[in-house]
């Protein structure tokens, strides 16, 4: 008789629907365009690019793939103690006891198994002595350097508070294991150039551009539906998605590779925009446009870079290898999670049948993770009844 996996995978789905609360937990940084304050999960979504960006400068006994897992869940303790701007006077003793609490009552929400392994990265992050979590601390300081510096202008503020980081501050250190950050950090602020920068400032015209993800906006809302979700957040959550969801995977899968394709897939909707699965979308427009979109945004990266980049998100869109049918599921298994939180959110705004989602996001998900599907369908047929909606 084959095991009832429901307990199993409500489990996993009660701590990735938890996990949406960090969509709402603002911190200092504000976007590039100084439009909002930057919240903490397109944070880490942002900082995951920078490790994969700057994976050819890291040590060679920094594992890439490792670094990646610890900044898609290091943040998330913030969900319970929020935000803590480094420039504050703070007790940080007491925000580590606090995080620690946190972290416990986050990861043991999974099954044990899976609630161990989380909670020892995540300490591994914390203690900051490995040289995968030096690395992940290095991408945690950076990208907010360059949030501020490569924005048109400093905000309002700002260029005391980086330039005390840089001297005295959590970002000192950076002169020494990271340089040529270092070095271009003093360079955007108009000092005189003091050492080799080319490696970060081939790269971080991508990464600047890459912002601009935060401010595409989707159809689905926040499991609060208190607003809409944007791209970037959106590509941080289904990253924790398939690291969760691994083991229901249709066939064996490379999860370092899933991961790298769902944290880029969504790039070129900074030019293509979002395509919401229900609304009336000219596909065919849709897909040129999304061609140009990874054309220019790609080549944005040294050539090495981009042709690789390229690829994965080639494999993502021909979704033919076991890979990218899972990344595939995974991208459609978020969104009926969000909708049956927050009352029927765009199934109600594009008036979704039943029908509608076996065909838009059933087929999918059962390609890439039948089980997920299994399981997802019978709550989404529940709540159709539950709420009188059409079938």
């Amino acid at each position: 008789m084959t095991p009832d996996i429901s307990p199993h995978l409500s489990a996993q789905f009660s701590f990735l629907l938890d996990a949406d609360a960090l969509k709402r937990v603002d911190r200092s940084n504000v976007l590039m365009d100084h439009s909002r304050p930057e919240n903490s999960a397109e944070h880490s979504w942002h900082i995951a690019l920078y490790a994969l960006v700057f994976a050819p400068l890291a040590p060679r006994d920094v594992a890439i793939s490792r670094v990646i897992m610890m900044l898609i869940l290091h943040d998330l303790v913030e969900i319970d103690v929020g935000d803590h701007p480094v420039h504050e006077d703070t007790d940080w003793d007491e925000v580590a006891r606090l995080e620690t609490a946190a972290a416990e009552r986050i990861f043991n929400q999974l099954p044990r198994e899976q609630a161990t392994v989380f909670l020892e990265l995540w300490n591994e992050f914390a203690a900051h002595t490995t040289p995968d979590a030096v690395f992940a601390h290095m991408m945690d300081h950076t990208q907010p350097l360059f949030q501020a510096l490569c924005a048109d202008k400093l905000y309002p503020g700002h260029e005391p508070i980086v330039r005390a980081i840089l001297t005295t501050g959590r970002g000192a250190y950076l002169r020494d294991t990271f340089p040529a950050v270092y070095n271009q950090a003093w360079h955007l602020l108009g000092e005189p150039a003091v050492g080799d920068r080319t490696s970060v400032t081939d790269r971080l015209a991508f990464l600047t551009e890459a912002d601009k993800l935060k401010s595409v906006l989707r159809a689905t809302k926040l499991v609060d539906g208190s607003r809409f979700e944007n791209s970037a957040e959106h590509s941080w959550h289904i990253m924790l998605y398939a690291w969760v969801l691994a083991e229901h995977a249709a066939a064996p899968v490379q999860i370092d590779r899933v991961l790298s394709m769902l944290l880029i897939h969504d790039l070129v909707e900074i030019d293509a925009g979002d395509n919401p699965i229900h609304g009336n979308v000219d596909h065919a427009a849709q897909d040129a446009a999304e061609q140009a979109a990874a054309d220019r945004i790609f080549e944005l990266l040294p050539a090495d870079q981009a042709q690789e980049f390229r690829a994965i998100w080639d494999e993502f869109e021909a979704a033919e290898s076991d890979d990218a049918l899972f990344a595939k599921a995974v991208d459609r298994t978020q969104s009926p999670l969000c909708n049956m939180a927050n009352g029927g959110g765009s199934w109600r705004d594009y008036n979704v049948t039943l029908d509608q989602l076996d065909n838009r996001v059933g087929q999918p998900i059962q390609a890439g993770a039948p089980a997920v599907w299994t399981w997802l369908r019978d709550q989404i047929r529940q709540f159709y009844k539950t709420n009188g909606m059409a079938p």
